[in-house]
């Protein structure tokens, strides 16, 4: 049987020691407490990712030839705490082997071990939360790797900044930080909110976005959907700028939630994941063909100088 691979990319693209990209599916629903369903986020993505075109028209880039490689699923459900700590080995494994790592839930608990890992890597590091909710809870449900406490470790060990919250309990103003905080009501009438978000960030960043930050207009699947969210362009030139301008050190994506009468979440959800990446590489890809201009050019020059020598004997 044919093993599968991201996107349906040829094998020579996903082998796990030539790939810069891993990919760590974790299809884990255990703690959500409306709309159940993200445990079947991962396949459903990887099935829309199947059938998108993988030419990025904007940085005119075809990323998936970095290499991006499936790793197998991170499977334990035996208790939040565990699925913390397994999810958290696995994407600790692969940065500690110079991969850029990302990751693909599940319910947004799964964060509190990706955070962790790159938090034990990274000096300095921000966490960039996108979201309609402030997930700062210390504790919810019995424990605190309850979806609802996704970021409040984060607020406590890394730099927390928060884009697109709109929901939060009374509780959670006693740990959110307003000067790191953008909520949407105010990012609607605020020209400058992508820019003073940037300004808060360190250079090390990691990016965790929840699904549920877009406006169910366009993303109505998803854990806990709610009115007022971001849209399509101007998410993706928010995200642009930060790729540009912060070192973003790997990325999660959760709370998709398929709804087999309607698979256009599932199809943004794999858009999402690719932009990201292409905006990921898209420098670099720069920077390599500058210098193989650069090699080309010098090449060309030797051979010039080698016939005017020619001549002149």
């Amino acid at each position: 049987m044919k093993t599968r691979t991201y996107a349906g990319i040829p094998a020579k693209y996903a082998n796990p020691e030539t790939a810069e990209i891993v990919l760590i599916p974790v299809p884990y629903d255990g703690t959500s407490t409306w709309n159940k369903g993200a445990d079947k986020g991962p396949d459903a993505f990887l099935e829309a990712s199947e059938n998108m075109e993988l030419f990025d028209i904007e940085t005119g880039t075809e990323v998936y030839k970095r290499g991006v490689y499936l790793a197998d699923p991170v499977l334990e459900n035996s208790s939040p705490e565990k699925m913390v700590e397994a999810v958290h080995n696995k994407t600790k494994e692969f940065i500690n082997k110079n991969k850029f790592v990302t990751v693909f839930g599940g319910e947004h608990s799964i964060s509190i071990g990706t955070i962790r890992a790159f938090n034990d890597c990274f000096d300095d590091l921000s966490v960039l939360h996108i979201d309609a909710h402030a997930d700062l809870r210390n504790s919810y449900e019995g424990t605190s790797c309850n979806h609802a406490c996704a970021v409040y470790e984060a607020s406590q060990t890394t730099n927390l900044v928060q884009v697109g919250i709109r929901s939060m309990d009374v509780t959670e103003r006693d740990v959110n930080d307003d000067e790191r905080i953008f909520y949407a009501h105010e990012m609607v009438q605020d020209d400058y909110w992508m820019d003073n978000v940037i300004e808060a960030l360190t250079d090390n960043v990691f990016i965790t976005f929840d699904l549920d930050a877009f406006d169910p207009s366009i993303m109505p699947s998803t854990g806990t959907p709610e009115p007022g969210g971001m849209l399509w362009y101007e998410t993706l030139e928010f995200l642009r700028k930060v790729f540009e301008t912060r070192n973003v050190v790997g990325f999660d994506i959760v709370e998709l939630c398929p709804n087999e009468h309607d698979r256009s979440s599932d199809f943004l959800a794999a858009k999402l994941y690719y932009k990201m990446l292409s905006y990921k590489y898209e420098d670099i890809q720069e920077e390599e063909e500058f210098e193989m201009s650069e090699s080309d050019n010098h090449s060309q020059f030797n051979q010039l100088k080698k016939f005017d020598l020619d001549d002149e004997n």
